[in-house]
């Protein structure tokens, strides 16, 4: 079956998988050009994944960071949008097969992004929350407060205290800022909101196997990530792994156990990658192999951006970092070879930019490491603020997220927890 869409009219067909930062870069710059666009989906929605934790804590809502793709592109009659799944590539046709059927492709653009990585143990998926989607992030939020709910109402000490623990696993950005999140609502929230509940019993405890914190930064953040969370009451467990993951129970690998009923695991990612490449397409952790101009190896017509993409360089010899800023980047230098293979001019090879790395962990607290400087505290967490505000797409979304933040800032209250669980009709 055939993908119900417009007739080309001549154009050329340009596939894009996945609306992530590098498929809707593409999207969005190539919409004036003389292509059919036809953006593919599972969602109907962009997500600005950087602030799901926030959302997780009930910092803002996820409408703030979630974007209609319809929205974006409602008077753009050459951009097509389908929600859909994308199955696997049929080279040989220029096809590609989704689960509404079969499209076919003069480019076929590769934005598939990344999902958790449970390094082999997939059941683990099954007993943690994950935290790279917004209905994952709803999901989160409303564990988090039904577990307060369910810890005020019990009189078991030993289930109280299991409701009252949560454990994050990877010390990434994530981990670290999910952790300061939690912290800052345990002494600023909760007290006034759960009188009847000792909140000095919950326990945030945060887990990784590499010898320190946020290891992508250097020591020196690292260490300062480490002294706040500290204070802030984060038990920080570094070189240990896990062994066992149940409903109730982590096991880690120098024999502790914890009980508890709230596990985090944002440990790592892995690739999305699309089936039905050659063999050799396929390199490190499932991402397809590209060369300096992001085309798929053994593939003239289809590119992989972003992090389903490893591109092998002496400067990265594992590939760019899985982050925000290669996709963007990669996804420029791709408009710009599609716009001059047009004119029949060479393409220019990619070269990675490093802009630096920040993170936050919590209140006037954040670590921002550039090409030449680093520094911390209320400066660099006034920098994250600013980036991630002028990063979010839509100007009411950027006005919403700043209102919710301001009022947060002077007011140690969010004002955002509320338990919406799905409906289940018998």
């Amino acid at each position: 079956m055939r993908m119900n869409l417009p007739d080309k009219e001549g154009r050329k067909r340009i596939v894009i998988v996945g609306g992530g930062f590098g498929g809707l870069k593409v999207a969005r710059k190539l919409k004036n050009h003389r292509y059919q666009i036809v953006l593919l989906d599972k969602n109907n929605h962009h997500i600005f994944q950087p602030l799901l934790y926030q959302v997780a804590t009930s910092g803002i809502e996820p409408s703030a960071i979630s974007f209609p793709y319809r929205k974006i592109f409602k008077k753009q009659k050459n951009i097509h949008i389908r929600i859909c799944e994308a199955i696997r590539v049929i080279p040989a046709g220029n096809l590609l097969e989704t689960s509404i059927g079969t499209v076919d492709y003069d480019y076929l653009i590769i934005a598939t992004g990344c999902s958790t990585n449970y390094f082999g143990k997939p059941e683990y998926s099954a007993h943690t929350m994950a935290l790279k989607s917004t209905s994952e992030a709803l999901y989160n939020r409303n564990r988090i407060l039904d577990s307060l709910e369910q810890a005020q109402n019990t009189n078991d000490n030993i289930l109280k205290q299991q409701l009252l623990t949560y454990v994050i696993v990877g010390g990434g950005a994530t981990g670290i800022e999910l952790a300061g999140a939690l912290a800052e609502m345990r002494k600023f929230v909760l007290p006034d909101e759960y009188p009847d509940l000792d909140v000095d019993k919950m326990r945030i405890i945060l887990i990784d196997m590499a010898p320190r914190l946020l290891t992508a930064f250097s020591k020196e953040s690292s260490d300062k990530v480490e002294e706040y969370l500290s204070e802030m009451g984060v038990e920080i467990m570094t070189n240990t792994g896990v062994v066992n993951c149940s409903d109730a129970k982590l096991t880690l690998d120098n024999g502790i156990e914890l009980n508890t009923l709230n596990i985090f695991w944002v440990a790592g990612v892995k690739a999305n990658s699309m089936e039905g490449l050659n063999a050799e397409s396929y390199g490190l952790g499932n991402r397809l192999k590209v060369d300096e101009f992001n085309r798929v190896v053994e593939h003239h017509n289809i590119f992989a951006i972003g992090d389903t993409a490893i591109m092998i360089s002496a400067e990265y010899p594992k590939g760019h970092p899985q982050v925000v800023q290669p996709a963007i980047q990669q996804a420029k230098n791709l408009i710009a070879n599609l716009k001059r293979m047009n004119k029949r001019l060479p393409p220019i090879p990619f070269i990675y930019k490093n802009k630096g790395s920040m993170a936050t962990i919590g209140r006037n607290h954040a670590v921002v490491e550039l090409r030449r400087m680093r520094f911390s505290g209320f400066l660099a967490w006034g920098l994250w603020l600013f980036v991630h505000l002028m990063s979010i797409v839509g100007v009411k979304n950027k006005l919403f997220i700043f209102l919710d933040w301001m009022w947060s800032y002077f007011t140690y209250d969010p004002s955002l927890r509320v338990i919406i669980k799905p409906l289940h009709k018998e």
